[in-house]
């Protein structure tokens, strides 16, 4: 559920500006500001990443490769924001933020970078897109949000591009898990079986489908949050504009 990680919990960065009278300290957010803005500034080199291999080859077919590296680094980054929420500098919850953190961390080191034959999909692609555009949205939000300097197209942004973003990116992690499958099932990636010495036994493949399963309750409850969170954030500003 990496895609709708973005929307949802992961927003305690920047919605500190939510709630600046428990806000972090000045070095505290002196160090948020400087996260924030490294992890802007990584996806937008993945970006151009893409941008840049695209018209060079005339083809979106297997661009993943051209930003492979700085995707696993600045996805592995995001990490960080678990520990933030563990030592209290942003307010949100650990255990959500860790799930929707590691979901996203899983999807790129557990499948795409284990599983190599589907690097080349298109449905990778989707998924990355989709991430790139919410990071570079969301860690904009954030700063700014630190800041006390928030521009409203940034905030509208944050707001509005999920609509599309989420189900893309969504799409994307289940097409590229689908087709995982195969390859897991033939070559027993990361399975146990008995007997052993711990007498344990893992079916990774299994375990692929899972993870697939549980998009269908899990996928809707955050969408749906995020659909409120707007009406929430933007609604009063837009009712406002309707009646000038």
């Amino acid at each position: 559920m990496s895609a709708a990680a973005s929307g949802t919990s992961k927003a305690a960065h920047g919605d500190v500006a939510a709630k600046r009278k428990k806000g972090p300290g000045a070095l505290a957010t002196a160090y948020l500001v400087i996260y924030n803005v490294v992890m802007t500034a990584g996806w937008l080199v993945i970006a151009v990443g893409l941008v840049r291999a695209y018209l060079a080859r005339g083809s979106y077919h297997g661009l993943y490769y051209s930003i492979e590296k700085p995707l696993k680094f600045f996805q592995t980054g995001a990490v960080l924001e678990i520990l933030h929420c563990a030592v209290g500098i942003v307010p949100s919850s650990v255990v959500l933020t860790g799930f929707q953190v590691m979901s996203r961390v899983f999807l790129t080191w557990a499948v795409t970078h284990s599983v190599k034959e589907v690097q080349s999909e298109d449905s990778v692609l989707l998924f990355v897109t989709a991430w790139t555009v919410t990071e570079i949205i969301r860690y904009s939000f954030y700063t700014f949000s630190l800041l006390n300097h928030l521009p409203y197209l940034i905030k509208w942004a944050r707001y509005t591009f999920f609509i599309v973003l989420y189900p893309m990116g969504v799409t994307g992690e289940l097409l590229t898990i689908y087709a995982a499958l195969p390859y897991v099932q033939k070559t027993g990636l990361y399975s146990v079986t008995l007997p052993n010495k711990y007498n344990f036994s893992f079916d990774y493949y299994t375990f692929l489908i899972l993870i697939m399963i549980s998009y269908i309750p899990l996928f809707p409850q955050l969408y749906f949050h995020m659909i409120r969170q707007r009406k929430k954030v933007l609604g009063h500003i837009e009712d406002y504009g309707k009646v000038e």
